[in-house]
């Protein structure tokens, strides 16, 4: 059994030593420096009393936001993913404008409730601040922008401002740890994943003998690889999931798997630039939230599935491929534009065979080779012989 065992990972730990290897783990660099209380509520101050200055010289206040949806204010780096500029552009929230009033208020409310959490040491959901005020905010997404905003203004990671956001994602397999109010959490029921914690950083003692992360992009395929088995079957491991598009407590958690662990971390996503992008998220960052990207990205994360070039190696039914539209042609040509593409020319490779075929595929393709195919043979085979890029 101990043979086996090593055969079915020899390729996974000859990856975990070339990641330790090669990888700077930059735990000095890389570390968010931690705020003190006292300082997040100087910084508050700051922008108050600038408000304050400039009523007194009777000038209409203005609040300067760094552009968070702009390339422009990006760029990349290798070691640290996509982070935003030091010189990027900002845009003007006036108080004296009709266009900008409302979201002038909307971001004093929230500093006031920000300032009151961190003075007295407590927490709020973004829901929660929505719900404070429904008729001020208008919608949840108002609230969710508004406090990413201020992060970024403040340059301060949002947890430290002690607002914390409903994870989305879901976790498995050999994987345990405690809360900061003490609970201790158990990953390991085959049948059963447990919601990603909505305060990553207070999760401590993490316990975990797993050779690998797998982050899977649907909740569709996470399940069925629950329902699978596929923990047990390829013990130890881990799997994560942010249903589709990833928010930030999933992010974060892979990131803190990855410091705590260094142990390789895979993405599984469907054959299309949707699933590319996702997976390009985790591993790189965005534009909006470039300003945490040192708290955020993985840089190590390896494209395990589905390849364009898998589709065609083992002859998926034409039948399960669907053809690229205008949106996904769009989408890749966009995303073989990235500043991060040059770096990876497999990745390239991979791309430029889905342009030229034209076809896209869902990881659920590959039930039409066998019903089974996906967590018997395919990620089996793919995770003892290497073919990851």
């Amino acid at each position: 059994m101990g043979s086996r065992l090593a055969e079915q990972f020899s390729q996974i730990d000859k990856l975990r030593f070339e990641l330790l290897h090669n990888a700077e783990i930059m735990t000095d660099s890389r570390r968010d420096e931690e705020e003190t209380s006292q300082e997040i509520l100087n910084r508050i101050e700051n922008v108050i009393l600038g408000i304050t200055t400039s009523l007194s010289k009777d000038e209409a206040p203005v609040l300067a936001l760094p552009n968070r949806s702009s390339w422009a204010n990006v760029s990349f780096d290798s070691a640290v993913g996509l982070q935003m500029s030091s010189g990027s552009s900002v845009t003007s929230v006036r108080s004296d404008c009709p266009s900008s009033a409302t979201k002038f208020a909307q971001i004093l409310k929230i500093l006031s409730v920000i300032y009151r959490l961190v003075q007295s040491d407590s927490y709020a959901t973004k829901r929660d601040i929505y719900y404070n005020n429904t008729q001020l905010f208008g919608s949840q997404k108002t609230v969710d922008s508004i406090v990413d905003d201020i992060s970024c203004m403040l340059k301060i990671p949002r947890r430290s401002l002690h607002v914390l956001a409903t994870s989305k994602g879901l976790i498995s397999g050999d994987l345990c740890y405690l809360e900061e109010d003490g609970t201790r959490i158990d990953c390991r029921s085959c049948s059963a994943a447990v919601a990603v914690s909505s305060n990553i950083g207070g999760i401590r003692n993490i316990v975990s003998s797993a050779k690998f992360v797998m982050i899977v992009e649907k909740d569709a395929t996470f399940q069925r690889l629950l329902d699978d088995d596929f923990c047990t079957k390829l013990s130890p491991c881990i799997i994560i999931t942010g249903k589709g598009v990833p928010d930030v407590n999933s992010r974060l958690m892979v990131r803190k798997l990855w410091d705590t662990l260094h142990i390789p971390i895979f993405a599984l996503v469907d054959a299309d630039p949707h699933g590319i992008e996702i997976m390009c998220i985790y591993k790189y960052g965005s534009v909006a939230m470039s300003f945490e990207a040192r708290s955020l990205t993985v840089p190590s994360v390896m494209w395990l599935g589905l390849l364009p070039s898998d589709l065609q190696r083992l002859r998926v039914p034409d039948d399960a491929l669907i053809p690229l539209n205008k949106t996904d042609e769009s989408k890749l040509s966009s995303l073989l534009k990235r500043p991060y593409l040059t770096s990876q020319p497999d990745w390239q490779k991979e791309m430029e065979l889905m342009q030229q075929s034209k076809v896209k595929a869902e990881i659920q393709s590959l039930a039409a080779i066998a019903p089974d195919f996906l967590t018997n043979i395919y990620l089996p085979n793919k995770l003892r012989y290497g073919g990851w890029v």
